[in-house]
């Protein structure tokens, strides 16, 4: 079972609980909630954790105890929970349907099945348009608008996934096909290879001497639900997580013509066939082919686009969005890659919502190769995150302190803060402590309905102050159930640029903000990116590779990255 099914089953029954309202549910409910996030964030399978030391591997993961591992061995085991199971007579709804609609918690979700039958998003539509909800008691008009606009947002993104959901699942079962000796190369084509932030289907490209034992094994793995259509070179199923997944086998000749024909993006494909038209050749997913019918360079990509007189370009790049004109002049930037970074500005301890001691975020960013990183825990007006006031933070840096000299420089810890930037645009510590801090990060996380103006205008004094060094999430948007907040970006670039703060791509999966095309809108101002994972776990420090991949979908090169500056140049660039 995928970590994905697993987490959202652990958070539809802390959904449950919280409505069941027993002695003991308001700490079931956070158990099965830090849980949910562990291992829906986790980017190693779990039932490998499982199959590699039982339950007492499991309980080494963050916020899993006892009981909740032994519900993940009963899942691994059966596919089934018992625990779920009496639940679900209990409350008789499809809560995760409904709670996945933004403004639809579950105690609101329960009592609209009480007062009104509401069971799915199919009967809270029925209820909305007969304006039921508005006459109910705590909700009123303004409530069914909310909903209403919440059900466009679920249902916009309906078949699309995040990309740290899918990417992962596709990596594992091309690690079992290469795994099994049947391939001679593999690798996931579409989307997912052009690290866009969701994937409507996954594609996977092999090179096999056999193709029927390719298939068989691949419709046998462990991810398949079901098989759609089975064919010589081409075999289509559906896997448990909830998206399609194509295998292709290829001949040697074709598999670069394949790559670069599957990994689109559709728009940059016309674009490349009209080349080739006009230089005399025929491209398609089988090869380029001369007049004569011979396919002159379908081995590789590469070989494909020299023989159309373009640069190699990177995938991520492939959106027709001016990257074939610069291939034409040979000019592809060189753009940023996993390995320029050297740190990572926004990480969270226990202190305040994070799961892990500065010590086991310190062990990590060591074995990651870092140079440095910045702890940066939410400041006191985030409550719901247990956020931290100034004599708290003064306390937790003589831990830092002592830490660092500890680590005797094999890795430096910044000391910093999410900090809130308050709705009248102040900042939410004194500027006292703000100083002594190396790296603040400063970040909206309230009153996101203030119009363009407004909002600018908060963020632009909050930069203006001078004591920010980075811009956390810049649009505030949560991918599929936030939609970003209105904000002149350009306004807050010219901002950032006078006060010397970096605007962060921030590398969580349903964040990835600021996203390609407002870094492509706002690069032009000299600005710096800083590239952080907003890590609450440890496994979270994992996810800069999105990060990285959505900077370089936004053509951005390493000189512009904060966090692939040496400790040196950093220390330098953030001195006020």
């Amino acid at each position: 079972m995928d970590n994905k099914t697993i987490a959202d089953l652990l958070d539809e029954i802390a959904d449950m609980l919280s409505v069941d309202e027993t002695p003991t549910s308001r700490f079931e409910v956070r158990a099965y909630r830090t849980a949910a996030l562990t291992i829906g964030t986790l980017q190693e399978p779990v039932e490998e954790i499982y199959k590699k030391g039982g339950t007492k591997e499991l309980m080494e993961l963050p916020g899993v105890g006892k009981t909740i591992a032994s519900h993940i061995e009963e899942l691994v085991k059966t596919g089934k929970l018992m625990k779920y199971q009496k639940l679900k007579k209990k409350f008789p709804i499809k809560m995760a349907e409904l709670t996945s609609i933004p403004g639809l918690g579950a105690k609101r979700a329960f009592i609209l099945y009480k007062k009104l039958g509401v069971k799915d998003i199919a009967t809270l539509k029925t209820a909305i348009s007969k304006h039921k909800i508005s006459k109910l008691e705590g909700f009123g008009e303004k409530s069914e608008e909310v909903l209403l606009k919440g059900i466009e947002i679920q249902q916009s993104s309906k078949g699309r996934m995040l990309l740290g959901d899918a990417l992962p699942i596709a990596e594992g079962m091309i690690k079992k096909i290469i795994a099994s000796g049947l391939v001679k190369k593999a690798l996931v084509a579409g989307s997912a290879r052009r690290m866009r932030e969701t994937v409507g289907d996954l594609d996977i490209l092999v090179i096999a001497n056999n193709a029927d034992k390719v298939m068989e094994f691949f419709t046998k793995l462990d991810n398949v639900e079901r098989v759609v259509a089975k064919g010589p070179t081409r075999t289509a199923v559906w896997l448990k997580i909830g998206i399609g997944c194509d295998l292709r086998v290829l001949e040697p000749e074709n598999f670069g013509a394949a790559v670069q024909y599957f990994t689109g993006s559709r728009d940059h494909n016309i674009q490349t066939r009209k080349i080739a038209i006009e230089k005399g050749y025929k491209l398609n997913e089988y090869g380029l082919f001369n007049k004569k019918g011979k396919n002159v360079g379908g081995e590789s990509e590469e070989k494909i686009y020299e023989m159309l007189g373009l640069q190699w370009m990177p995938p991520e790049m492939r959106e027709a969005r001016g990257e074939v004109e610069l291939a034409q002049k040979h000019k592809i930037p060189k753009l940023v890659e996993i390995g320029d970074i050297v740190g990572d500005m926004h990480t969270h301890t226990k202190e305040t919502d994070g799961m892990n001691t500065i010590d086991e975020v310190a062990e990590s960013a060591l074995k990651l190769g870092y140079e440095y990183f910045a702890t940066t825990n939410h400041t006191k007006s985030l409550g719901i995150a247990n956020g931290m006031d100034e004599s708290e933070f003064e306390r937790y840096f003589k831990k830092v302190d002592t830490l660092n000299e500890k680590l005797e420089g094999r890795i430096k810890i910044l000391k910093g803060a999410e900090l809130d930037i308050l709705k009248s645009g102040k900042l939410d510590l004194s500027n006292e402590c703000l100083k002594k801090m190396d790296c603040v990060v400063g970040a909206v996380h309230s009153s996101f309905q203030m119009n363009e103006n407004e909002m600018t205008e908060r963020v632009v004094r909050a930069l203006d102050s001078g004591l920010i060094h980075v811009l956390a999430h810049p649009t505030g948007r949560i991918i599929n159930e936030r939609v970003p907040y209105k904000i002149d970006l350009e306004k807050v670039a010219e901002a950032a640029e006078r006060n010397n703060v970096a605007l962060e791509i921030n590398a969580f999966p349903s964040r990835l903000d600021l996203n390609d095309s407002n870094i492509m809108l706002v690069s032009k101002y000299k600005i710096m990116f800083s590239i952080d994972t907003d890590a609450h776990n440890l496994d979270h420090l994992k996810f800069m590779r999105y990060g990285v991949g959505t900077a370089r979908r936004g053509w951005l090169t390493k000189d512009r990255i904060l966090n692939a500056l040496p400790l040196m140049k950093l220390m330098k660039k953030l001195a006020r």
